[in-house]
């Protein structure tokens, strides 16, 4: 098993291009499935999800040709089989998004109930109620969902709670669906927006996209298109975040600053001196970082995808600082193993409140998901002496060669078996 070896006390300084974001090109890619033409995607991040739901998809009939890392070509002329199996599924959440277009498009579909990090309970049953108020017919039997619809109908389905993948499930769905699905209390992230112009060039009738009221009318099929994936705005936030807990510089090019503006806000309020244009962003910290407090809540709100980064920059800045985590219940298993490390962090419930310190102690610590892991890495990075992450897997599921782009910078960062 891999483990990351990070000998901490160097600030960041230099520059890291941001790949594509991997909660953008997963839905992207099922995308493929509502038509029989093929679907041109670039700007793919080279990732474990990305691999897995290729796989997926291929198993599922889909021809793929690969021109690089970063574009492939999909053709699902013929679903030979319309089953998405728990092996294939039981590490990646993400896989429940090939529901909503089989159904679509095949009428049919079983897959396994999805695994991915264990944050918290993230249930399905929003994207279940959603195509049954469509029509489906829908059963759970032995670890599978069996869904049946001859043809999918428009219809109005409130949310009982904001969800991206089920969002993008429902929206997907009812672009073949007949007369028109208007989805309320509907995710507004970033990522939503970007399948649905995805769609939209494939010939898609949707109205609303980054609001919390989406219509889409249906229509009898989709064609062809190309769509290059938005760059990742957490892998960026990441970068940012370590630089400013590093008291370092960095220049970060190829994203974009529009989806970040919960994150730039906090990084300015703990002292960071931030420059951007249409797709690069700067940050200089020149002091001990400000305790900064965080409340999670869904898009255009603070991520709940950089909670945990925080936290470690929290750790060694200058004060107290509040962190709430209101998404998932299960997202402060990095508390116990920052403490390892010396950090002062109390929990009650939902709430971990951070008392900085000077120095965090390099350590031994195992990543519990992958934004742990990342958290992990940056109080690495302003440790003194040497840590060591174990289940560094949770890593290679979502950032793209992390390692190597920190060590570009100056981080002394190595991975080991």
């Amino acid at each position: 098993m891999h483990k990351l070896i990070i000998q901490g006390g160097n600030p960041l300084r230099g520059e890291i291009k941001i790949s594509g974001a991997k909660n953008a090109a997963l839905p992207v890619l099922c995308a493929a499935l509502l038509t029989s033409d093929t679907l041109k995607v670039q700007n793919l991040p080279d990732l474990n999800d990305v691999t897995t739901m290729l796989s997926l998809l291929k198993e599922m009939g889909t021809n793929i040709s690969t021109n690089n890392h970063l574009d492939v070509e999909l053709t699902a002329t013929h679903l030979s089989k319309l089953v998405a199996p728990y092996e294939m599924v039981k590490t990646m959440r993400a896989a429940i998004l090939v529901l909503g277009p089989m159904l679509a498009r095949a009428g049919e579909a079983t897959i396994s109930l999805p695994g991915g990090c264990a944050i918290g309970m993230r249930p399905v049953d929003q994207h279940i109620k959603g195509l049954q108020a469509m029509g489906a017919d829908i059963k759970i039997e032995h670890g599978y969902i069996h869904a049946v619809a001859k043809q999918l109908q428009g219809a109005r389905i409130v949310m009982d709670m904001i969800t991206v993948t089920g969002t993008e499930n429902l929206m997907m769905a009812a672009t073949l669906a007949k007369g028109t699905t208007v989805l309320e209390n509907a995710a507004r992230e970033p990522e939503v927006v970007d399948l649905a112009n995805c769609l939209i060039a494939m010939g898609a009738k949707i109205h609303g996209a980054g609001s919390d009221i989406i219509t889409i009318e249906g229509v009898n099929s989709l064609h062809s298109a190309e769509h290059r994936v938005m760059p990742d705005r957490i892998e960026t936030g990441t970068f940012l975040v370590a630089a400013a807990a590093s008291r370092g510089e960095i220049y970060l090019q190829g994203t974009q600053t529009n989806s970040l503006d919960a994150v730039l806000d906090k990084l300015s309020e703990a002292g960071a001196s931030i420059e951007s244009g249409n797709d690069w962003i700067s940050l200089k910290m020149k002091a001990t970082p400000k305790s900064v407090n965080i409340r999670t809540a869904p898009y255009p709100a603070f991520p709940t995808d950089m909670q945990a980064q925080f936290m470690s920059m929290n750790c060694v800045a200058d004060g107290t600082a509040i962190i709430t985590e209101t998404i998932f219940e299960n997202r402060l298993m990095h508390v116990q193993e920052l403490k390892r490390m010396n950090a002062n962090i109390n929990v009650e419930g939902n709430t971990a409140i951070v008392h900085g310190i000077l120095q965090l102690d390099g350590a031994d610590v195992m990543a519990t998901d992958l934004r742990a892991s990342a958290s992990l890495i940056i109080a690495g990075l302003v440790a003194q002496g040497e840590t060591s992450i174990d289940r560094i897997y949770h890593l290679d599921r979502g950032y793209e060669r992390i390692e190597e782009k920190l060590s570009q910078v100056g981080a002394q960062i190595k991975r080991t078996n």
